[in-house]
C-alpha cells in the first residue's frame, strides 16, 4: 500500500501525475530524484534571501512523499503477488508428496505382481505347460520389457494379465502426474523468484527516495511527529468506540434478563408486554472483536511477507489476527477478497470487514467510525487510517464480511 497519505498533505494533482509517470520509468525517476536533490543543494549554499520558506520547505517535501507513495504502492502488490506465488508452491509441494506416495505403492503393486505371474509360470512350467511360459519370464531383460510382453501374458491367465496392465496404467499416470508437477513446481519457483527480484529493486528505489528525504528531514521530523499525534487520538477515539459497544452489549444482555424476568409480575398486575419491551438494539458484527485484538499490535512494523508481531505486511496482518478467533484467512489480499465472506457495501461496513484497495494490493480491518487498522508498507507500522484520506478513497475497491 502506499505511504499514509495524511502525513505529506494535499499534493498537486499535475505533480502528481508526473510523478507516477516518472515512476513507471525508473531512469527518468532517478534522474528527477538527483535534479531534486541537486536543486535542494544549491539553494542551502546559496545567500541568506535565497533560503526557502517554511512553505517551499513542505512542498518540497510532499513532492518526495509523492513518489515513496507510488513506490510504496508498487511494493505492496509486488508483496502480495510474491505471497500468493508462495501460496502456490505450497500446493504444488503438497500434490508433488502425495504423488510421491502414490508412486511407492505402484512400485510395491509391480513387486507383488511379478511375484504372482512369476510363481503362475513356474507352476505352468512344472504342470508341462511351458509354451511360452519361461519365454515371457525369461526372455523379458527388465520390469518395463516384461510389461511391454503383456500380449503374450493371456499364455498364464487373464486375471494374471490384467493385474500387470492395472498396475502399469497406475504407474504410469502417476509418473506423468509427477512430471507435470515437477515442472509446474519449476515454474512457480522461477515465480517466487522473480516476485523477489521486483522486490529488490523496489526497495533499491525507495532507497533513493530515502537519501532524498534526508535532505529535507526537518520537515520530515515535523510530519512524524504531527503524525505520532494524530494516531494517538485515532487509538483514543478508536478505544472509545470499543467501550462504548462492549456497554451496549451489556446493556442488551440487562434488557433481555429484564424482559424474561418481567412478564409475570406485569401479568400479575393485569398489565401487558409493549413492543418495545422486547426490542433490543441490533448486534454487532460476528467477528468485531477482532478489531480489540488488532489494536494489541498497533506499533508493530511493516515486513515484506511478515505474518507473526516479529512483522506484518497487510494480508499476513489480517490473516493473524483472524487466527486468534479460529478463522483461517489465506495470505493474499486478492484470495481474502475472492474467496472470504460476502461482500457489503461501503455504508453497511462493521467492525470486523476486511476492507480493500488499490487494486486488491492492499487491504484493513475496519474497525468503525469510516476508521479502518492495517500493516501500511515499508518503513511504516501497523496504524489506523481514515477511509476518507484522499488516497484510500481514491484507491478503495470493496469490502467483505467474514462469515
Amino acid at each position: 500500500m502506499a505511504g499514509d497519505p495524511t502525513i505529506g498533505g494535499p499534493v498537486d494533482t499535475r505533480s502528481g501525475r508526473k510523478l507516477k509517470s516518472l515512476a513507471k520509468r525508473p531512469g527518468l525517476l532517478l534522474l528527477a530524484a538527483l535534479t531534486a536533490l541537486s536543486a535542494l543543494l544549491l539553494v542551502g549554499s546559496g545567500p541568506a534571501t535565497a533560503d526557502p520558506s517554511i512553505a517551499s520547505k513542505r512542498q518540497q517535501a510532499q513532492a518526495v512523499l509523492a513518489q515513496i507513495r507510488e513506490l510504496d504502492s508498487r511494493l505492496a502488490q509486488a508483496s502480495e503477488s510474491w505471497n500468493l506465488a508462495n501460496i502456490q508452491l505450497g500446493q504444488i509441494d503438497a500434490d508433488l508428496r502425495t504423488n510421491g506416495r502414490h508412486l511407492t505403492i505402484a512400485r510395491s503393486s509391480l513387486a507383488v505382481a511379478q511375484q504372482h505371474i512369476a510363481k503362475r509360470l513356474r507352476a505352468l512350467y512344472i504342470n508341462g505347460d511351458s509354451g511360452g511360459a519361461v519365454e515371457v519370464i525369461l526372455g523379458a531383460k527388465s520390469l518395463d520389457d516384461l510389461l511391454d510382453r503383456l500380449d503374450m501374458a493371456e499364455r498364464v491367465g487373464g486375471q494374471d494379465a490384467q493385474v500387470l496392465r492395472d498396475v502399469r496404467r497406475f504407474r504410469n499416470e502417476v509418473q506423468v502426474r509427477g512430471a507435470k508437477l515437477r515442472g509446474d513446481r519449476a515454474r512457480q519457483a522461477q515465480v517466487v523468484a522473480e516476485r523477489s527480484a521486483q522486490k529488490q529493486w523496489i526497495q533499491g528505489q525507495l532507497a533513493e527516495r530515502k537519501r532524498l528525504e534526508a535532505s529535507i528531514q526537518d520537515e520530515i521530523v515535523r510530519m512524524e511527529a504531527a503524525e505520532a499525534r494524530r494516531q494517538a487520538e485515532l487509538e483514543r477515539q478508536a478505544r472509545a468506540r470499543l467501550a462504548a459497544a462492549a456497554a451496549a452489549r451489556a446493556s442488551a444482555r440487562q434488557q433481555a434478563l429484564d424482559v424474561s424476568s418481567g412478564p409475570a409480575s406485569e401479568y400479575a398486575a393485569g398489565g401487558t408486554l409493549s413492543e418495545a419491551a422486547v426490542t433490543v438494539p441490533a448486534p454487532p458484527a460476528k467477528y468485531g472483536g477482532v478489531v480489540g485484538i488488532a489494536m494489541q499490535y498497533l506499533g508493530v512494523p511493516y515486513v515484506w511477507g511478515g505474518a507473526s508481531p516479529s512483522g506484518f505486511d497487510c494480508s499476513g496482518f489480517a490473516m493473524y489476527v483472524y487466527a486468534q478467533i479460529g478463522i483461517s484467512l489465506p495470505h493474499n489480499a486478492a484470495m481474502q477478497y475472492n474467496s472470504v465472506g460476502v461482500a457489503v457495501s461501503r455504508g453497511e461496513l462493521q467492525a470486523g470487514d476486511l476492507v480493500f484497495f488499490d487494486g486488491l494490493g492492499h487491504m484493513g480491518i475496519y474497525m468503525g467510525g469510516d476508521q479502518f487498522i492495517h500493516a501500511p508498507h515499508t518503513g511504516d507500522v501497523v496504524k489506523i487510517s481514515s477511509l476518507n484520506d484522499s488516497w484510500y478513497a481514491s484507491k478503495y475497491v470493496g469490502a467483505k464480511r467474514v462469515t
